[in-house]
């Protein structure tokens, strides 16, 4: 008998000790998705394990991002779904940023509201060529419009640097939704 080609699916969550013991093929299958349609992230945050706790975790995934260039980190920007966007409403997202985004209200816009995201959506990524991103677990509609309206005046360094931080903030939320304490 064959063995069962189907890739390895994780039961979340998982122990710190799993984690840290994975083949890495293996932890970038279960963590690959953390860095939206990125799994070089979960491949280069691999190479520093053990980590000693989650935090340790999280924080691979954060210098990931921080060894890389300004053209590979723009090109992770952009593999982020605008927020409310057509990709979104299609349901042409990642399972994580479609659940996150249900959890803010996203999926429930009244059709002014979702010509209100389609505005500044459009605005934002022709003002800094990546889309709009912020870690919207726990955020609410009206929470997101007013970080929409606070850094679309930014300059484009501070706004790379926010949105960064932003995915940053998405590694810890994805990460603590997927391995235990």
């Amino acid at each position: 008998m064959d063995a069962d080609p189907s890739p390895w699916l994780p039961v979340f969550p998982l122990p710190l000790a799993v984690v840290n013991a994975l083949p890495p093929q293996a932890f970038v299958a279960a963590f690959g998705d953390v860095a939206e349609r990125s799994p070089w992230v979960a491949e280069l945050a691999a190479r520093r394990r053990p980590y000693a706790d989650r935090a340790g975790m999280v924080a691979a995934f954060a210098a990931a991002l921080d060894t890389i260039d300004a053209a590979a980190q723009i090109a992770l920007l952009n593999a982020h779904p605008d927020l409310a966007g057509r990709a979104a409403i299609a349901g042409d997202i990642a399972a994580d940023s479609r659940r996150e985004q249900a959890g803010a209200g996203l999926d429930r816009l009244t059709a002014e509201e979702f010509a209100r995201f389609t505005d500044l959506n459009d605005r934002y990524r022709a003002r800094f060529g990546h889309p709009f991103i912020l870690a919207v677990k726990g955020a609410t509609k009206a929470d997101i419009l007013a970080a929409f309206a606070a850094r679309i005046g930014n300059d484009a360094a501070t706004e790379r640097a926010t949105a960064l931080g932003e995915v940053k903030r998405i590694f810890r939320f994805r990460i603590e939704d997927r391995v235990l304490s």
